[in-house]
């Protein structure tokens, strides 16, 4: 997978600043070889693990309490736009292509944080068909700070990914052929220089019918890294 520069760009200037209060300090790792190639093994790690799972947000919330982000180990979502599930008149033609919906059909938008405790692990966007849920899980999605993934649950909805990019290498280009030392190699590493956004996917989820219900582009932060850098066994 290709690291998109454009994308990280256009991401500094507007998931970033969306992030508001709730944006945690980077992880405190030192800038050494190890340091990063244990991120770039960390950050892969948990992007196979999205990409085979039919929930981005259990699989969230697993990672939390794995390591140990929060306790307990809860993934809330925060919206980051007031009033945005109304949003059906902005909803592109693709997207309604992708959903199977005309132009008349109602389609709600949410821009949301998924944080477990202080950690923000993606900034996520959805455009969901609030007819085919029940108005039980439009009432959760519209008054409170449920995951969407959790919502709909009992429609056991599974996800196709349509795309997955990476955003940030913690390797540079050509390192294994020596044609870049990672910086920090000194006896004493300056911080590791994390960026907010790590890696990002799209996906439309699926009923087992394979009537689509949603859309998603998720933005997966820094947040997923924020633990002590690990130490391997000697």
């Amino acid at each position: 997978m290709m690291i998109r520069c454009w994308t990280a760009l256009l991401l500094a200037a507007g998931v970033c600043s969306a992030l508001g209060s709730r944006a945690a300090e980077a992880p405190a790792w030192p800038d050494t070889p190890l340091a990063r190639l244990e991120a770039l093994a960390l950050i892969q790690t948990l992007n196979a693990e999205i990409l085979s799972s039919n929930s981005a947000t259990l699989t969230l919330e697993h990672w939390c309490r794995e390591h140990a982000l929060a306790d307990p180990a809860v993934i809330l979502a925060h919206r980051t736009e007031q009033g945005s599930e109304a949003a059906s008149e902005g909803v592109s033609a693709a997207v309604r292509a992708d959903l199977e919906v005309s132009a008349r059909q109602s389609v709600h938008y949410r821009r949301v944080e998924l944080t477990c405790g202080e950690q923000v692990l993606s900034v996520a966007e959805n455009w969901y068909v609030p007819a085919r849920l029940t108005a039980e899980m439009n009432r959760l999605l519209e008054r409170t700070q449920t995951p969407f993934g959790k919502v709909v649950q009992p429609l056991r909805p599974h996800r196709e990914t349509k795309a997955a990019d990476l955003l940030w290498s913690p390797l540079p280009d050509g390192w294994e052929r020596g044609a870049h030392a990672p910086a920090g190699a000194d006896a004493s590493p300056q911080p590791l220089d994390f960026p907010m956004a790590l890696f990002e996917h799209r996906a439309i989820l699926y009923t087992p019918a394979h009537q689509p219900l949603a859309e998603v582009h998720e933005v997966y932060q820094r947040g997923i890294l924020a633990f002590p850098q690990p130490q391997l066994p000697h």
